[in-house]
């Protein structure tokens, strides 16, 4: 497991994260209606879907990637991977239940905000190059292949994974939170279905499918420029599910408002790991990613201010009744 490296800025980062994270088990266990497949759906993403993956994807060396050693690891990754991933991606799922909108359109916007998390994320990540214990390493190495396509030292087909990494998540929990409604929310569907999406979000993953989207593998190579089409594409994708489902299918009515107050924890997850990252590329003197950054941050933003805007539209009274009928249902 090697020695840990004490990298101040990695461990400020890290507390950054468990902090987010203990808040938004309050924010569960007070907002959801059933907290503790909630959690169960946290634990089950965390340890049994994106762990997993990463272990894995960090230990085959040549045309992947490693990660600097922080004081709080799982084996070979620190813990706070999972747990940023899936803050990011509950926080998105929670927001677009807020608004009345297909289910089926859910998994590609899920896959586009994970895929703008990540343009505010990695770029940063890979720059924060430090000497340790274990050599010279960054927060996240890459290690690509001769020729392959790259965003500053990182494959083209990492920003692409986060659309069908979180994609296949949503896919999988919407099909358990349905199952577990028909079921009349039993207990042991509530306490399985978590687990039962991890493993098949994990199967996804391994499967031929990922590579199809990463560069239509097995037809091209992996050095080729499909990694830009099918960035392009799934990016085209997403954002045209995005438009249809707040022009065509969303009926104008907001289930329960979204608030600064009240929803901090998804407040922050929106907008302070990002402003977090920005603020460590300008410190670290990262300027030649720093617009990729900050453009996410921009975009994100717009989002939240969105969000919020769409929740002060509703009426105090319509508002708590919505909010009182969705936790119902």
């Amino acid at each position: 497991m090697g020695d840990i490296t004490v990298v101040p800025v990695w461990i400020i980062q890290d507390i950054i994260v468990l902090i987010a994270a203990v808040l938004m088990v309050f924010y569960i266990l007070d907002k959801e209606t059933h907290p503790k497949t909630v959690l169960l759906q946290f634990i089950g993403f965390v340890f049994f879907y994106a762990a997993v993956f990463e272990i894995t994807a960090s230990s085959l060396g040549e045309g992947f990637y490693a990660y600097g050693r922080s004081i709080l690891m799982l084996f070979n990754i620190p813990i706070t991977v999972p747990i940023i991933e899936f803050l990011i991606i509950y926080s998105t799922l929670r927001v677009l239940k807020s608004v009345n909108i297909p289910s089926w359109t859910k998994p590609f916007i899920t896959g586009l905000s994970a895929m703008v998390f990540d343009f505010s994320l990695d770029p940063v990540a890979v720059k924060q190059i430090f000497e340790t214990m274990d050599g010279t390493i960054a927060r996240w190495t890459y290690y690509p292949l001769a020729g392959e396509p790259q965003i500053y030292g990182e494959p083209v087909m990492n920003f692409t994974g986060w659309i069908y990494i979180a994609g296949y998540w949503t896919v999988f929990i919407l099909i358990g939170e349905w199952w577990h409604k028909k079921k009349g929310y039993s207990k042991t569907v509530g306490y399985i279905y978590p687990f039962l999406a991890a493993i098949a979000s994990l199967a996804c993953m391994f499967s031929p499918l990922s590579n199809f989207f990463n560069y239509m593998g097995p037809f091209f190579a992996r050095e080729s420029n499909m990694q830009w089409v099918m960035l392009i594409t799934l990016s085209v994708i997403t954002i045209g599910v995005l438009a249809l489902a707040f022009t065509k299918f969303w009926d104008r009515k907001v289930n329960y408002s979204i608030t600064p107050k009240k929803d901090f924890p998804i407040m922050f997850t929106f907008l302070g790991f990002p402003l977090v990252n920005t603020i460590s590329c300008i410190i670290g003197g990262y300027m030649q990613v720093l617009w990729l950054v900050a453009l996410a941050q921009i975009l994100l933003l717009l989002g939240w201010i969105g969000i919020y805007i769409m929740g002060k539209k509703e009426s105090p009274i319509n508002n708590k009744v919505r909010h009182v009928l969705c936790h119902r249902l």
